[in-house]
C-alpha cells in the first residue's frame, strides 16, 4: 500500500511474512498464493505490499539461480504484490516448534549474517517494483547480550563496514539503494534506542547502516517515543524502516487475575522479554515464564511483555496492549513536514503463539486478522493527513 506525504514524497505500508512459516522459495511460492494474495484481496487493493522473510535456504536458491528469481518477480506480479523491504533478522527456524534463542544466531560476529544479508540486499535490488530504487532491509540488532564481548563487537563493527561497502557496489551496479537497519530489541546488545548510537556511529554510514525502529520493542523497554526519536534526530541516526507492533501491557501485575491472564500467553515457541520500570531503572526477564515463576521482578509497577499482539484487537481486561505507543511513534514519524522514514511494516508474527482461544482457526481467519491490522494502519495515516495512492 502506498501513500504520498504532505511533501510529496510516497510512504509504504506492507505486512510481514515471517507469519507465515517457510524456508524454502516454494514455501515462499505458497505463501503468495495462500496468504498474501489473500489479504490484498479482502482489502479490495490492485497492489499490496508486502515485507519478505526469506531464510538462509530459500535466499540461497534464488541467489544461485537467476531464473528462480525471475520467476519470484514474476508471480510478486502477477499476484498484484510489491516488495520494497525485507526481513532479514530471522536466518532459519522461524517456523520451528520452538525458536527462543536460536533467533539470534548466527550474530554479527558470525561470517553467515554478513554472507545472508549482502544475499537479501542483491535479491532485494532485483525484486523492487521498476519505479521504486530504494529498498530496506531489518537486521540483528547485533547480538543477544550474553554472546557478546570486545572481540566479537570489533568483529561485528568490521562486517557491518564490510557490507556498507558492499552496498555502495551494488546501487553502482543496479542504480538501486539498499539501507540495512539495526533492530533494537529487548535482550540484545542493542535493546534500546540510545544503544544503537554508539555502534552505528562507530561505523560512520548512516546513508547505508541505520535503525529499524519497532514500536513494541521500544515499548517493551519502556522508551518514550519522542525522548528516543530526539536522541535519534542528535545522534543523525536514519530510521530506515519501522515495524508497527504492539506489546503485552499489564498494569497490576500483583493482582492474581492479571497474572492468570498473562500466564495464558506464557508459551514455548518464542522468547517473550518482560520489563518492568523501577526507580534504579529497568528490571528484566529473558522471558514471560521468569516473570510469573518468582520474585525477579517487583510487581508493584507495570510489567510489558514483548509479544506482539494484534494491533486491531487488545487483549481482554485486565490486559491491554500498548497500541498507544506505536500511535504516538507514528505520529511523529509521520506527521510532520517531511516522514523520518518512508517504509512501514506490520509484523505481529505471533498468532499462532496466541492463547487457544484467539488463534486464527484457518486461513481465512488468519488473512481477515492481518487485513484488519493493515486498516487500523491505514486509518491511522491518513488520519495523519497522509493520502492513499490507488
Amino acid at each position: 500500500m502506498r501513500f504520498r506525504h504532505r511533501d510529496g514524497s510516497t510512504v509504504h505500508l506492507a505486512y510481514c511474512t515471517n507469519v507465515h512459516p517457510a524456508e524454502t522459495l516454494d514455501g515462499v511460492l505458497a505463501q503468495l498464493r495462500e496468504h498474501c494474495e489473500p489479504v490484498r484481496r479482502r482489502l479490495g487493493r490492485d497492489r499490496l505490499g508486502i515485507g519478505l522473510w526469506l531464510a538462509k535456504d530459500a535466499a540461497r536458491s534464488l541467489i544461485t539461480d537467476p531464473a528462480a528469481l525471475r520467476g519470484l518477480r514474476t508471480e510478486l506480479d502477477r499476484r498484484g504484490l510489491e516488495v520494497v523491504t525485507l526481513n532479514g533478522f530471522p536466518y532459519e527456524g522461524f517456523g520451528a516448534q520452538e525458536v527462543k534463542y536460536r533467533v539470534y544466531r548466527p550474530d554479527w560476529a558470525d561470517p553467515e549474517r554478513l554472507v545472508h544479508t549482502s544475499d537479501l540486499a542483491r535479491l532485494l535490488a532485483q525484486l523492487l517494483p521498476a519505479d521504486v530504487t530504494e529498498g530496506t532491509i531489518s537486521t540483528l540488532p547485533l547480538a543477544w547480550h550474553t554472546a557478546y564481548d570486545d572481540q566479537r563487537a570489533d568483529t561485528a563493527r568490521a562486517a557491518l563496514v564490510t557490507l556498507a561497502e558492499r552496498l555502495d557496489a551494488l546501487e553502482e551496479l543496479t542504480g538501486r539503494s539498499i539501507r540495512v537497519g539495526l533492530e533494537p530489541e529487548p535482550g540484545c546488545v542493542v535493546e534500546t534506542t540510545a544503544d544503537a548510537i554508539a555502534p552505528l556511529t562507530a561505523v560512520d554510514r548512516p546513508d547505508r547502516i541505520g535503525l529499524c525502529l519497532d514500536t513494541c520493542h521500544l515499548a517493551t523497554s519502556f522508551e518514550d517515543p519522542e525522548t528516543a526519536l530526539d536522541g535519534l534526530a542528535a545522534a543523525r541516526l536514519p530510521i530506515v524502516k519501522t515495524q508497527l507492533s504492539a506489546a503485552l501491557h499489564a498494569e497490576h501485575p500483583h493482582e492474581p487475575a492479571v497474572r492468570a491472564a498473562l500466564a495464558a500467553f506464557d508459551e514455548p515457541r518464542f522468547l517473550h522479554q518482560t520489563r518492568t520500570r523501577t526507580g534504579r531503572g529497568l528490571r528484566g526477564t529473558d522471558d514471560l515464564g521468569p516473570a510469573l515463576d518468582g520474585a525477579a521482578l517487583p510487581h508493584d509497577s507495570a510489567w510489558r511483555a514483548h509479544f506482539h499482539v494484534p494491533l486491531h484487537a487488545a487483549p481482554a481486561a485486565p490486559l491491554t496492549s500498548t497500541l498507544d505507543v506505536l500511535k504516538d511513534t507514528l505520529t511523529r514519524l509521520v506527521g510532520g513536514p517531511h516522514p523520518l522514514t518512508r517504509h512501514l511494516e506490520v509484523e505481529t508474527y505471533t498468532w499462532q503463539a496466541l492463547p487457544q482461544e484467539l488463534r486464527p482457526r484457518a486461513r481465512p481467519q488468519l488473512a481477515d486478522g492481518i487485513a484488519a491490522e493493515l486498516t487500523l494502519a491505514r486509518d491511522l495515516l491518513t488520519d495523519l493527513g497522509l493520502k492513499e495512492l490507488p
